[in-house]
């Protein structure tokens, strides 16, 4: 199986370097219907939409998407752009 990488945008890239050194928040969330690499990138695309996520990891394989941000994201945020992704989340972790 080919592992997947998730490009960074500049200004992601930017935001991240800023943060370092800050506590970051890192909140992980299972997600259904997730199969392959076009699957992984809707769902990083919608979820980088949030304002202050700093990164997303998704891990197809575990079903598992982790979010970074330097303050609490919502989760129903997290849900609402899962789901705007196509995808279904079915618990925080």
């Amino acid at each position: 199986m080919t592992a997947l990488r998730t490009q960074r945008r500049p200004n992601e890239a930017m935001k991240v370097e800023a943060m370092k050194g800050e506590a970051m928040n890192e909140q992980s969330y299972a997600v259904e219907g997730m199969t392959c690499a076009h699957c992984a990138g809707a769902v990083d695309r919608e979820v980088r939409r949030i304002e202050g996520v700093a990164d997303v990891r998704v891990d197809v394989a575990a079903g598992i998407v982790t979010v970074s941000s330097a303050s609490a994201i919502a989760d129903a945020d997290v849900v609402a752009a899962v789901d705007d992704a196509g995808y279904t989340v079915v618990s925080g972790r």
